[in-house]
């Protein structure tokens, strides 16, 4: 039992003197998130790919809107004529046998303009990750080759920021800084008018 709790004891010592070894060798890079994202040329292209959404939206809302202010006016008109005092009992009961439609219209075109906007919000929403997905999974493959080819071990974020806004990286020499590399790598296959300085 000792015998064996004594190669436990040599095994565990001899991994973790390894690993700090392994660790002691390690190449460390770094990286500016921040400009990688504002260089990419497909940042812009998502950008303008969702304002290009969120105006198309608009202006089906404003569209929706507007004739749903056309079936207020106008409902509004009928319920006044319905409650006319000046016209006989019969003629009040048409009216407002002719509003009730109106009133079930003017609900329904609520409950689309609320439904409109909510469908419209969580599109536009799902489109915005999807496209900040892709640009995340970009950089990150162009990072991990850049790395790995440089036979570096892991790779930091120098503009990171930790929970109290104070930066994460003290002190950076620049010296493995691989934002130039990954950026260049990343907009390589950009259209000519799309690439960055």
């Amino acid at each position: 039992m000792t015998k064996s709790f004594r190669k436990l004891i040599l095994t565990v010592t001899l991994a973790v003197l390894t690993a700090g070894a392994a660790q002691a060798q390690a190449r460390i890079a770094t990286v500016d998130l921040g400009v990688i994202f504002k260089k990419y040329y497909m940042t812009d292209e998502a950008k303008q790919a969702i304002a290009e959404t969120e105006k198309d939206l608009k202006k089906e809302l404003e569209t929706m809107d507007e004739a749903h202010k056309k079936l207020i006016a106008t409902t509004k008109k009928l319920v006044e004529e319905s409650n006319d005092q000046g016209v006989s009992d019969e003629e009040r009961k048409k009216r407002k046998a002719a509003l009730e439609p109106k009133l079930k219209d003017l609900k329904d075109s609520e409950t689309a303009l609320k439904d409109t906007l909510a469908r419209s919000e969580a599109d536009l929403k799902q489109k915005t990750g999807r496209m900040m997905d892709k640009i995340v999974g970009d950089i990150k493959k162009a990072i991990e080759s850049k790395a790995k080819s440089g036979g570096y071990s892991m790779v930091i974020d120098s503009s990171a920021r930790g929970s109290n806004q104070t930066e994460m990286l003290l002190f950076n020499s620049g010296e493995n800084d691989l934002t130039t590399a990954v950026v260049d790598m990343l907009n390589a296959a950009a259209p000519v008018d799309s690439k960055k300085k």
